[in-house]
C-alpha cells in the first residue's frame, strides 16, 4: 500500500492535540500544583487572605469548571459579571477534554491500523509524523514565548479575545471578584510554563520513540 500523506498529516496533527490538550489538563486536575504555587509566590502574605481561605475559593471554582458543582468563591466576593466568565471557562474546559478524548481515539485506531500493517504513513522530507507534531509545538510555543518576552500584556489579552470573543468580563475588578487575587499573573505564566513542558516533553519523546522503532525496523 502506498504512504499515504493524508492520513500523516491527521497524525500529527492528533499527536499535536493530543499533547497539548493532555498538558492543559495537567493543571486543571492537580490541583496541588496551585497549592504549591499559592505558597512559592506568598500569596496569604500577598492578599491578607489565609491559607485555608485561599484554597477554598480555589476549590470552589474548580468544582464548579470540572465537576459542575454550584458556582462560588468560597469566602471571596463575586459578581454576575465574574461567574458569566467562569460559566464560558466551563466551556472551555469541556472542549479540551472533549479534544483529548478525540485525540486519544483516532491515535489508538491508527495506531491499531499500523499495527496491522495496512496503514503506511508518508515521511515528509524523511521525517516521521511525530517528529512533524513536535516540530509544530515547538514553532507554536517559541512564537508565544516571543510575544511574552516583548509584550506579555498584549498577549495575555490577545489570548482572551480570541477565546472570548466580544466579551470584556474576563477584565476582573478585584473590589467585586475578590478571586482575582489568588490568581495573579505570576501564576498563569507558571502554569503556561506547565504547559509547555509537558506537551514539549511528550511530543519530543514520541518523536525519539518514533525515530528509534523506524531505526530498529530497518
Amino acid at each position: 500500500m502506498k504512504p499515504s500523506k493524508a492520513l500523516s498529516l491527521l497524525l500529527s496533527l492528533c499527536l499535536a492535540l493530543f499533547w497539548l490538550t493532555a498538558a492543559v489538563s495537567v493543571p486543571i486536575l492537580c490541583r496541588p500544583f496551585y497549592y504549591a504555587q499559592a505558597d512559592a509566590l506568598e500569596l496569604p502574605a500577598q492578599t491578607g487572605l489565609d491559607r485555608q481561605t485561599i484554597r477554598e475559593a480555589y476549590d470552589d471554582v474548580m468544582d464548579y469548571l470540572v465537576w459542575d458543582e454550584p458556582f462560588g468563591t468560597g469566602a471571596l466576593k463575586w459578581s454576575e459579571s465574574g461567574k458569566a466568565h467562569f460559566q464560558d471557562c466551563k466551556a472551555l474546559f469541556q472542549l479540551n477534554f472533549v479534544l483529548l478524548g478525540f485525540s486519544a481515539a483516532v491515535l489508538a485506531l491508527l495506531a491499531l491500523l499500523r499495527r496491522a500493517g495496512r496503514l503506511p504513513f508518508h515521511r515528509f522530507l524523511g521525517r516521521s509524523p511525530a517528529f512533524w507534531a513536535a516540530a509544530g509545538l515547538t514553532l507554536l510555543f517559541l512564537l508565544a514565548a516571543i510575544w511574552a518576552l516583548l509584550d506579555f500584556d498584549s498577549l495575555f489579552t490577545a489570548f482572551h479575545r480570541i477565546f472570548f470573543p466580544g466579551k470584556t468580563n474576563w477584565m476582573f475588578d478585584w473590589r467585586t471578584d475578590e478571586i482575582i487575587l489568588i490568581l495573579p499573573e505570576a501564576f498563569w505564566a507558571r502554569t503556561g510554563a506547565l504547559v509547555l513542558g509537558i506537551s514539549l516533553g511528550g511530543a519530543w519523546l514520541t518523536a525519539a520513540a518514533a525515530h528509534w522503532l523506524s531505526a530498529r525496523r530497518k
